[in-house]
């Protein structure tokens, strides 16, 4: 079983704890405070765990030349990269008030630090844990120093290869071993045919002491619940207020609608999975008393008689005698009494009859 811990206060992921869902606030706030609280509250509304953003200190990610660059797009908040992200990016006081009224919510809050002085602060301002987007994964001297604050870390790996993934799981496990990977294809929106799942079971494989979730940039909600289903212990979508809003990840995003869809199928999904051991269950035993078959007399069998195959046929019988599995068993054995044509045929019937217990 997945290695488990602490992600969050008095919140394990991992083993049989639940999925650990994040709503995925991002940007998708508009650079609006007022909208980023009514986003904390509807994640926490549809049941998510934890709302979380996206912080940066523009100097430190991007270049001058990047930040100066023309932005042109029908989403942009400027004319240029740096204008737009600027309008896009809260203060480190709008993060505390932030935070602040994540936990009057009463849902857990956090942010991903897109570059190394965003992860100084947010660990400054006490977050539970630290995500890293998949744009630093393969960035190992980001990696040991957020690893090294001890914080537990959820890493997702779009863009990533195995090989890079196997030296983040070389480079992080020494350091802090409170840590889980997030299968992600970074694509917006993310088509069925690119979002390969059967990379969850390959990372359960390759890391068995870690917990493997996912982190969905898909429309709807189908692919995430089936990430559930091959065991993602975390699941991170991102969520919107209105898909129709400027910005890149609106398309890719649930509406509160779709977020409770989601948060009440993947808990539908972890009650389904249930026990890997087949057996009769209660709740099958009316169905079973009505429906289930008997061996039955195929035709009149006098008393003494050496049963054989042909003797016998399965109904549907009242009274319930052997189960259709016990038919061969029965074959050669002799029957203490005449049994009528149709008849059930039951223990009493049956001369030393020994009932097998199944297994």
């Amino acid at each position: 079983m997945p290695r488990e811990f602490e992600l969050c206060p008095g919140r394990r992921i991992g083993g049989d704890n639940p999925c650990f869902i994040i709503a995925e606030i991002g940007q998708n706030h508009q650079g609006d405070l007022d909208i980023a609280k009514r986003m904390i509250r509807m994640a926490k509304e549809c049941g998510a765990d934890c709302a979380k953003f996206q912080k940066s200190e523009l100097e430190y990610k991007f270049n001058k030349k990047a930040l100066e660059r023309p932005y042109t797009s029908k989403h942009s908040w400027g004319k240029t990269y740096g204008e737009h992200k600027r309008h896009l990016e809260f203060s480190h006081d709008q993060y505390r008030e932030l935070k602040k009224y994540a936990e009057e919510v009463g849902i857990f809050f956090t942010a991903s630090g897109m570059d190394e002085m965003a992860v100084e602060f947010l660990h400054e301002l006490d977050v539970p844990f630290f995500k890293v987007g998949s744009g630093d994964t393969n960035n190992f001297p980001y990696l040991e120093k957020t690893a090294k604050k001890g914080r537990p870390m959820v890493i997702s790996s779009g863009m990533q290869s195995m090989n890079t993934m196997r030296q983040v799981y070389q480079i992080v496990k020494p350091l802090n071993p409170n840590f889980c990977f997030l299968q992600c294809t970074s694509a917006y929106p993310l088509q069925p045919e690119d979002v390969n799942l059967r990379v969850i079971p390959a990372y359960q494989s390759a890391f068995p002491d870690i917990p493997i979730g996912y982190s969905g940039h898909e429309t709807g909600i189908a692919i995430s619940v089936a990430a559930v289903a091959l065991g993602a212990k975390v699941v991170e979508r991102h969520v919107t207020l209105d898909k129709t809003w400027k910005g890149s990840d609106h398309q890719a995003s649930l509406e509160p609608k779709e977020l409770a869809e989601l948060v009440k199928a993947i808990r539908a999904v972890e009650k389904a999975m249930g026990s890997p051991i087949k057996q009769l269950l209660p709740c099958e035993m009316a169905c079973n008393e009505k429906l289930g078959k008997s061996v039955v007399a195929k035709v009149t069998i006098p008393e003494g008689t050496i049963l054989t195959l042909d003797m016998l046929t399965v109904k549907v019988g009242e009274p319930k005698g052997f189960a259709p599995e016990a038919i061969f068993d029965l074959v050669g054995q002799k029957v203490k009494k005449t049994i009528e044509e149709d008849e059930t045929i039951t223990e009493q019937a049956v001369e030393n009859h020994v009932k097998k217990v199944k297994c």
